[in-house]
């Protein structure tokens, strides 16, 4: 904390010109493209996510606005996935980056977290991740120098296919809003309004796209989801289900383990079920689609609203799509 704190009221980073320090980043940006795969690979074995969508999304994604704008940085990775930061941040430096402008941390949210989100000498915090831990940060950035915090939380998104619908697009859009990057995406459109008068055509042809999902090793080609990153997150997606089944909902799709080894979920989809259920009511981060019924706009807009997250939203009507996002208060 002393080496960014030093970085940023004495060394030369905030006090280059906006052009002297683009240069540095558009190194970085020829290097992240030079050590593609490598990089990508780290995030595969770390995450487990397909390798296909780590090398062609996730890492070109890579170029950081609170560094072009001269900040110094302390950057805390997940205690899971830490390997894809640290080889970035060495790519950094050879990027030319001054010393002390990048620091990494590895370590629990409990422990390293804590004491980040306490410190006198941090006068901004970014998160993104569970809620219940962005209530948390939220209280020690209070407790500490009231420093401001951008929260990126978790969300239970609701998404709604009206009855004038292309439903085709509608089962593609919406099989995608729900287990791209395995489920594992705080705007997940992971609760799905249809129309009463189309529901049954949906249902079907969500069935069975989520049937043709391609499940395995993230390095083979062709892999659309990988395994969960480890046991604990393959066990609470695993409970979700039997909640589901257990509360009455009909299970149409999997809702079991693929193949014997590793955490791997099969593509799983609910039908006929209520609001209260918890596959409806929590944030599951996993490929588990809830497909309720609705009747008019009135109804289904209260529904949508009726939910404690309140990160994203989205609707298909006629042959419009539109996603509107919001953050949490």
């Amino acid at each position: 904390m002393l080496t960014a704190r030093k970085a940023f009221d004495e060394g030369p980073w905030p006090r280059m010109t906006a052009y002297e320090r683009t240069k540095v980043l558009l190194r970085l940006a020829g290097l992240i493209e030079k050590h593609n795969d490598q990089i990508a690979t780290l995030e595969t074995w770390d995450t487990g996510k397909p390798y296909e969508h780590a090398a062609k999304i996730e890492v070109p994604m890579v170029i950081g606005p609170a560094l072009a704008t001269g900040n110094s940085i302390v950057l805390k990775t997940a205690e899971q996935t830490p390997l894809s930061a640290f080889y970035v941040a060495n790519l950094l430096q050879e990027a030319g980056l001054p010393e002390g402008v990048l620091n990494m941390v590895s370590g629990f949210c409990p422990t390293a977290g804590a004491a980040l989100c306490s410190h006198m000498d941090v006068d901004k915090l970014a998160f993104t991740g569970s809620t219940d831990t962005g209530k948390a940060i939220l209280a020690l950035a209070a407790k500490s120098n009231l420093k401001p915090v951008t929260l990126e939380l978790g969300g239970k998104s609701p998404f709604i296919v009206c009855e004038d619908a292309d439903i085709d697009t509608a089962i593609e859009q919406a099989h995608f809003a729900l287990f791209f990057n395995q489920g594992q995406c705080y705007c997940t459109g992971s609760r799905t309004y249809v129309h009463e008068k189309v529901y049954d055509e949906f249902l079907e042809k969500a069935k069975a796209l989520a049937l043709k999902r391609t499940v395995g090793d993230p390095f083979k080609s062709g892999t659309e989801q990988g395994p969960k990153i480890d046991s604990k997150q393959f066990e609470k997606i695993m409970k979700y289900i039997r909640s589901g089944v257990e509360s009455g909902a009909t299970l149409e799709t999997a809702g079991e383990r693929f193949g014997e080894k590793g955490y791997y979920i099969k593509p799983t989809v609910f039908s006929n079920i209520k609001d209260d259920m918890l596959i409806v009511q929590d944030e599951i981060f996993g490929p588990v689609q809830s497909i309720l019924k609705f009747k008019d706009l009135d109804e289904v807009v209260k529904k949508a609203n009726n939910s404690r997250y309140g990160l994203a939203a989205g609707y298909l009507h006629s042959a419009l799509t539109l996603q509107t996002p919001w953050h949490e208060p």
